[in-house]
C-alpha cells in the first residue's frame, strides 16, 4: 500500500461502539492499529483542544474519537497519553470542559500538558523554533484534528494541528514573527508537521466547524471519518470533500511550493473517494483577520522580551555545551 494512501469513510455517529467499528473500518486499509503501536510504545494521542469556552460547537475533537483511539492503542500493546498546548487554556482545563475527564478516567489516560525543553529546527529559516519534548520523545504520534473552517487560514485540518505541539507562549510569538507573512506562516506550519512526522492520522469529520472558526463558526455536519500515515495527503483529501481550492490554504500553497503537496490523482483511496464524499455546502469564513491578529505594539515588545530571555539566550547556551 502507498504510503500516500489516505483511507476515507462516511461515518455520521459518536456513539462509542458504532464509532469505534467506524475507526476500526478506516484503519484497516492501513493494516489497523498494530501496524503502527508495537508493544510498549508511548503513544501521543494529539486532538485539538482549541478552547473550552464552546463546549457544544465542535471546536474541538470529540472526546469520544479520542476514547476509542486509546482503547485501540492499548489493545496493541501500547501506552497511551494525551497532550497538547490549547490556544486559550490548559490541557486539562479544555479536557475537562469539553467532558473528556471521565473517559480518560476511565481508561487511565494521563493528560500532559506541552513543555518546551528541546530544540528542534523545523528547516533553515526557524533555527530558533521550540517543540514539546513529550511530542518530540514520543514513540508514536497519532494526530487527531478536526475540520473546521479559519478566518486567518481557511482552514484548519491535520497539518495545522501539529502546531498544538508548540509550547502556548512559543505559539504566540510565532503568530507574530511569521505572521506577518502569511505565507511563511504556512511553510512554518508544514515544517512543524514534517518535523513531528506523526505516525498516523485520524480526522475528526463527523460534525465539522464551519462559518468563522477556528472557535466562532457553528456545527456542520459532514460525515466523514479519515486516516493516513500522510498528514499532508490528509489535507489535500479534506480540502477536496469540502471544496476548497488549495491555493486559500497557505499550508496547501506552502506545501505546493516545497513539492510535498499531492495532486488528488497522485494519492489512493481504498474505500471512499473524495468524489463519493463531496458537498458543496461547506461554510467558509465571512470576515479574514492577520495571522498576526494585528497585535498592538506593546503586546508585540512583550513576545520579543519573551522571546530574548526564554527562547533565544538559552538556546545560544544550549548550542555552545
Amino acid at each position: 500500500m502507498s504510503s500516500r494512501t489516505v483511507s476515507l469513510i462516511r461515518a455520521t455517529s459518536y456513539d462509542l461502539e458504532k464509532l469505534r467499528a467506524s475507526i476500526e473500518t478506516v484503519l484497516e486499509p492501513l493494516g489497523g492499529m498494530g501496524a503502527i503501536v508495537k508493544p510498549g510504545d508511548r503513544v501521543l494521542l494529539k486532538p485539538n483542544l482549541l478552547t473550552g469556552s464552546r463546549p457544544t460547537k465542535e471546536c474541538v475533537t470529540r472526546k469520544e474519537i479520542v476514547y476509542c483511539v486509546a482503547q485501540l492503542v492499548k489493545e496493541a500493546g501500547g501506552k497511551p497519553f494525551l497532550g497538547d498546548s490549547p490556544a486559550f487554556g490548559s490541557a486539562m482545563g479544555v479536557a475537562k470542559a469539553n467532558g473528556y475527564l471521565p473517559l480518560a478516567e476511565e481508561l487511565d489516560l494521563p493528560i500532559v500538558e506541552f513543555s518546551g525543553k528541546r530544540f528542534e529546527s523545523a528547516g533553515n529559516d526557524f533555527e530558533n523554533f521550540r517543540l514539546s519534548k513529550e511530542a518530540m520523545d514520543a514513540d508514536v504520534v497519532i494526530n487527531l484534528p478536526k475540520v473546521k473552517s479559519h478566518i486567518q487560514l481557511t482552514m484548519t485540518l491535520a497539518v495545522k494541528n501539529l502546531f498544538g505541539c508548540v509550547p502556548g507562549k512559543m505559539k504566540a510569538w510565532w503568530h507574530l514573527e511569521a505572521g506577518k507573512d502569511a505565507k511563511r506562516f504556512g511553510t512554518m506550519l508544514v515544517e512543524t508537521a514534517q518535523t513531528i512526522d506523526p505516525d498516523l492520522t485520524i480526522i475528526d469529520g463527523i460534525i465539522g466547524h464551519g462559518g468563522n472558526g477556528p472557535s466562532g463558526g457553528e456545527p456542520q455536519e459532514l460525515g466523514v471519518l479519515g486516516a493516513s500515515t500522510d498528514v499532508i495527503a490528509v489535507d489535500a483529501a479534506l480540502l477536496a470533500i469540502v471544496g476548497v481550492e488549495p491555493d486559500l490554504v497557505p499550508t496547501a500553497l506552502a506545501a505546493k511550493a516545497m513539492g510535498v503537496w499531492p495532486e488528488l490523482e497522485d494519492l489512493t483511496f481504498p474505500l471512499e473517494t473524495p468524489g463519493t464524499l463531496a458537498i458543496d455546502d461547506w461554510k467558509l469564513p465571512s470576515v479574514q483577520m492577520p495571522i498576526d491578529f494585528g497585535a498592538p505594539r506593546i503586546l508585540k515588545s512583550t513576545f520579543k522580551n519573551f522571546y530574548i530571555r526564554f527562547i533565544k539566550e538559552p538556546l545560544e547556551a544550549y548550542t555552545t555545551k
